[in-house]
């Protein structure tokens, strides 16, 4: 999308920041200025075209061989599954696992170690607005992941998530159990139909989604680059949809913490503690105390860019540099 989109307050011009730069792991970060990226297959993808080609005609000219090719393609697919139920890999196209180095503050003695907190499932009535209470009682900033479907029944919510400049994100529209089953078209339709709400509600264009559970196919990257969205998954997450320990889930989180971690927290399908209360509530103050204490600055996903493009002027000021 481009220039404004029509919200409930009107026409309000949508956030554009920067341009295509290097991601984590080789991958390039989503252009941010509206116009879609070029989808460019991973080597795996390209290795299984080459192999299905080959496959097939080396089927038509030695049918005999059929047995081969078969299993050298159900090998193929099988890997590619594989790959999709491994939500921190790379191997079906770019995917942040950690912040870009420059927005984590690596080698830019100006900028502060940062690190992402990101909140997934929301909004949850409640539960969405005593996590923005935390947030603004501690001075941070986090992304929040939500669902299409909860958006449109609480817009509300997600509008104060915008409002108190945290950054909302696309977790598809229903959060299928089955979405990495899902063909090029179901696909597609999940990431549009969440995009239409979010823009909606708040009149915000998210930049970045996050697949449900994680887990994908190799239908989701040429769809997330015609919506021009970039992929995250998580450095550390806590488990918080099925722990009730708030120690456990704050040790996960808090294990080798370092700059440029990606934390998985959720808001909606939060466990309860033993007392009733969502998890989150009770770990997410200690997290942000315990992030103050590191000297770990927690900011969205979209200030991650903005850090980067700003990091190459930071860095030539720093060593006195002309810029």
């Amino acid at each position: 999308m481009r220039g404004s989109y029509p919200g409930p307050q009107g026409k309000r011009k949508l956030r554009a920041q920067g341009n295509s730069r290097d991601g984590p792991a080789g991958g390039r970060i989503s252009r941010m200025d509206g116009s879609p990226r070029a989808w460019r297959p991973s080597p795996l993808i390209r290795a299984s075209l080459v192999l299905h080609a080959g496959a097939a005609g080396v089927t038509l000219l030695r049918p005999h061989w059929w047995p081969w090719t078969l299993s050298a393609v159900l090998a193929d697919h099988l890997l590619l599954a594989l790959s999709g139920l491994w939500p921190r890999s790379h191997l079906l196209g770019p995917n942040w696992t950690h912040l870009p180095p420059l927005a984590a503050g690596a080698g830019v003695a100006t900028m502060p170690a940062a690190v992402a907190v990101t909140i997934d499932d929301g909004p949850e009535p409640q539960v969405t607005e005593r996590v923005l209470e935390v947030l603004d009682a501690h001075g941070a900033r986090a992304t929040f992941f939500c669902i299409g479907e909860r958006v449109e029944r609480h817009p509300s919510i997600a509008r104060a998530i915008v409002a108190a400049q945290h950054e909302i994100a696309n977790h598809s529209y229903r959060h299928l159990k089955c979405f990495s089953l899902l063909g090029p078209r179901g696909v597609a339709n999940e990431i549009s139909r969440a995009q239409a709400v979010i823009a909606e509600a708040t009149g915000e264009v998210a930049r970045f989604f996050r697949a449900p559970a994680g887990l994908r196919n190799p239908f989701l990257e040429p769809a997330l680059t015609r919506a021009n969205l970039q992929l995250v998954s998580w450095t550390r997450r806590g488990f918080d949809t099925v722990s009730g320990s708030a120690g456990r889930v704050f040790g996960s989180l808090t294990r080798d913490l370092q700059g440029g971690d990606i934390l998985l927290l959720h808001d909606g399908h939060a466990a309860r503690t033993e007392a009733g209360a969502p998890v989150i509530l009770e770990v997410l103050p200690r997290l942000l105390r315990a992030l103050k204490a590191a000297q770990l600055a927690p900011i969205t996903l979209r200030a991650a860019l903005e850090r980067t493009a700003a990091a190459p002027s930071a860095h030539s000021l720093a060593s006195g540099a002309t810029p």
